[in-house]
């Protein structure tokens, strides 16, 4: 995620603690012919998997989310130390985690169900649905757990076998979920884990695998996409984000403040839907300004361990250079810095929270995906200026409205070609809605029924009734 040129990988993989720069643990990357066994095994287990009763797999489920409430504050201890994420965010994605299981279990019997679609006297036609097979899931680190589970739940459920490669930043992480699945009784040939970085993501793509779900940036996304062309295989790519709110004259000025602060800088603006772009009328733009600003100014940096932290540092060093030369750029290009806009000196990863006012789209910080605790804003005249600068973007992930009247906001909404859209919200995401990207944003979906289904594939049932001439008599 994010724009930061990817570690190289060596037969070594280092984590390291962002916030205290200290090494956490070493392993050994897998080599190419490990992967090869791995998937080799996986779909040896893929007929008894499949023909596992849904009430057994999701018993294994339902004892995952258990294992998972008992040592959610080891997780979270253990999600901290790797990324840098605060200690009560981790906690709380650990926490809304079991929320989406809950989903899961509950809607996919509904959609394992053999739909009968029509019936006639001569016979019936009906759909029943399939897996894939052997699933591969190259996974992110800024919300290892949702974007991890979002592919493995649905798809062991719907009667697939998973491969997992955690991102290579938060592996104690991706090792430990794993472990909790083996531990709820997930058998070994039908959930396990690829160790690496990059180069390993290339070596799994080029196993016979039936589907792959991808969580990246646009760039290596596009790189799946090509590799992976003479696959013939579904593919799920859900990749970065310039998401953009609105915030019109007529709202409810505290509560968009409050909504778009936590939307731009929750987990150090380190998520696909974070808010990046902000577009103020002309009418309220000096006091929502100034409301951001004294609200920003509330929120504690430092130790992540600590309860009452919200900024932690940076998960990734690079991606602070990467975040300099945007305001570089936008300060070269006639922009205000109203706060932050720079590294924060000493040990640790940590970036000063950023506000750059006058802002326009000749600079990258409105263009380019910033992934990280950095806004631009832009002030605009009317609804028209605002939605023309929120669809000039190669992204289509996200988009919000801050808007008091509901009739202008949805026709507002409507005409942002976006996977998703919010009205007096930002930076949220509900297991019982697809959660899918457009243009650069990606392909496919995860959530939702669509994030069930998508595992599998439908087979058509055209069953003919014969009435032997017996009979007929």
């Amino acid at each position: 995620m994010g724009d930061a040129k990817d570690v190289e990988t060596s037969s070594v993989i280092t984590v390291t603690n962002p916030a205290t720069e200290e090494i956490i643990t070493s392993y050994e990357a897998h080599t190419e012919a490990d992967i090869h066994d791995v998937v080799h095994k996986l779909k040896m287990g893929q007929k008894a998997w499949r023909e596992t009763d849904l009430k057994d797999r999701s018993h294994f489920i339902t004892n995952f989310r258990e294992i998972l409430e008992r040592q959610s504050e080891v997780c979270a201890e253990v999600q901290t130390a790797e990324t840098g994420k605060p200690i009560d965010q981790s906690k709380g994605e650990i926490n809304a985690t079991r929320n989406r299981i809950d989903y899961f279990l509950k809607e996919s019997p509904s959609i394992l169900e053999p739909m009968v679609l029509r019936k006639t006297t001569h016979g019936s036609e009906k759909i029943s649905r399939d897996p894939l097979g052997t699933i591969a899931n190259i996974s992110a680190w800024n919300y290892p757990y949702f974007i991890g589970t979002n592919v493995i739940i649905p798809a062991l459920l719907t009667g697939n076998q998973v491969v997992y490669k955690p991102s290579e930043w938060c592996l104690n992480t991706g090792i430990k979920i794993v472990e909790m699945f083996w531990e709820a009784g997930i058998p070994k040939d039908v959930l396990d884990i690829v160790i690496g970085g990059s180069a390993q993501g290339s070596a799994l793509i080029n196993t016979p695998i039936d589907g792959l779900f991808f969580t990246g940036s646009h760039g290596t996304g596009q790189k799946i996409l090509y590799s992976s062309r003479e696959k013939m295989i579904p593919i799920q790519l859900e990749l970065g984000g310039k998401d953009a709110v609105y915030v019109t004259e007529n709202c409810d000025l505290t509560d968009a403040i409050t909504q778009i602060l936590h939307g731009i800088f929750y987990n150090n603006g380190q998520g696909c839907c974070s808010v990046e772009r902000l577009y103020l009328h002309d009418n309220i733009y000096q006091d929502f300004v100034d409301g951001l600003l004294h609200e920003l100014n509330q929120l504690k940096i430092g130790d992540p361990k600590q309860t009452g932290t919200y900024f932690g540092p940076l998960t990734r060093k690079a991606q602070g250079d990467v975040l300099i030369e945007q305001i570089n750029d936008a300060l070269k290009k006639g922009a205000q810095l109203l706060a932050g806009g720079k590294k924060i000196d000493g040990t640790g990863y940590f970036f000063e929270p950023t506000v750059l006012a006058k802002a326009n789209h000749q600079m990258s910080v409105m263009k380019e995906e910033s992934f990280g605790p950095i806004v631009g804003i832009q002030q605009v005249r009317d609804d028209q200026e605002a939605i023309a600068l929120m669809n000039d973007s190669h992204y289509g992930l996200t988009a919000a409205v801050f808007c008091s009247d509901e009739t202008r906001g949805k026709h507002l909404l409507k005409h942002l070609d976006t996977g998703t859209a919010y009205l007096n919200c930002c930076d949220r995401v509900s297991p019982h809605l697809p959660w899918s990207g457009r243009r650069g944003s990606g392909m496919g979906a995860t959530l939702g029924k669509d994030g069930i289904s998508c595992f599998t594939r439908p087979k058509s049932w055209h069953m003919r009734r014969v009435i032997s001439q017996s009979l007929r008599k």
